[in-house]
């Protein structure tokens, strides 16, 4: 079941969405114009973003996609 919630900022303004639960265990990062910014995976612990670069290992964080300066 795929499941979607929202980042914020500290102001209330959503600046991304994550949506989880693909049958990969992977998570799709995408931003406040609904573009693809990057992906996580959970079984690798890895984040990438759009182009397919490793952003960081031990770590399945969308954070670290999401206003990301690219």
């Amino acid at each position: 079941m795929l499941k979607k919630y929202f980042v914020r900022d500290g102001h209330r303004s959503i600046i991304g969405s994550v949506t989880s639960g693909h049958s990969d265990s992977s998570s799709i990062v995408r931003d406040q114009r609904n573009q693809i910014t990057g992906r996580t995976n959970e079984r690798f612990l890895t984040v990438r973003d759009a182009r397919g670069n490793l952003i960081a290992t031990n770590s399945a964080d969308p954070g670290l996609v999401i206003g990301r300066k690219k």
